[in-house]
């Protein structure tokens, strides 16, 4: 039986991450132990300096399902704050991970990426898409509320009215039309997704690393900030950067006419 360490594979290769889902016969529904599997593989990359880019995708037709809901039910008594206590220990906390690891993360999207699969994707910092993927929000199917940031994440990157539209109808969206909507970065033929994504990562593993997660948090704090907030954190963000040997190296390299070597520093 594939127990939880095989179901989310973890390989480390020039300094990228790779984390695959690896429960293809669920399309990659996510249990409690791959989704804490993950949290702490994406905690470890953050923290570890030799790591300087990640990597997530899925094995077979499905990126990610969503929450494996098999065992759990509506019926039968709860305590007052269950629910919300098991949304924001699992899936906001997911969620969490992805945007507050500071290294780089891109999405691989194989194949369907529904529900919390569609905003584990979407969480990510660049989302690159096989031609066969396609995201749904299928919370509205089942009379749920979308969970895992969904109504957080969407309006940034559609707009209300179009994040309303998807929720709404839980309709599935094609590579094409997340990529014509802003959803994704570039869509590609499904034989060219995993070369296209270690380009991708390993042309992140050179670059300035820390300048790179300072920029990943201005960017995602940005739509939350007045403009005098955005301009202090700029400005910090800056002062701390200069600290960094990278920067050394990027003025440096400027002035001598020479490409820069980063080296994560």
């Amino acid at each position: 039986m594939t127990g939880p360490t095989t179901e989310v594979e973890h390989a480390v290769a020039g300094q990228v991450t790779y984390l695959t889902l690896n429960r293809p016969e669920t399309l990659n529904a996510l249990t409690p132990d791959q989704r804490d599997r993950l949290i702490t593989l994406l905690a470890e990359a953050s923290a570890d300096p030799s790591v300087r880019a990640v990597v997530l995708t899925g094995t077979g037709r499905g990126f990610c399902a969503g929450a494996d809901l098999r065992g759990s039910t509506a019926s039968g008594e709860r305590v007052a704050g269950d629910v919300a206590r098991t949304i924001r220990q699992g899936a906001q906390r997911l969620i969490a991970a992805v945007l507050d690891c500071e290294k780089p993360v891109i999405a691989a999207v194989n194949g369907t990426a529904a529900g919390l699969g569609a905003h584990l994707a979407l969480a990510c910092d660049l989302v690159l898409a096989a031609e066969s993927a396609r995201f749904i929000e299928v919370f509205v199917r089942r009379g749920l509320v979308p969970d895992g940031g969904g109504a957080y994440l969407l309006p940034r990157l559609l707009g209300p009215q179009r994040a309303k539209e998807l929720m709404f109808f839980g309709d599935a969206v094609g590579a094409a039309d997340a990529e014509r909507l802003g959803l994704v970065n570039r869509v590609v033929p499904d034989g060219e997704l995993e070369k296209t994504a270690r380009e991708w990562a390993e042309r992140l593993a050179t670059g300035p690393t820390r300048a790179l997660a300072l920029t990943k948090q201005l960017v995602n704090v940005s739509l939350d900030s007045d403009r005098a907030t955005a301009f202090a954190a700029e400005a910090a963000a800056q002062e701390i950067n200069m600290t960094t040997e990278d920067a050394r190296e990027g003025v440096a390299s400027f002035v001598e006419r020479r490409s820069p070597g980063y080296r994560g520093r």
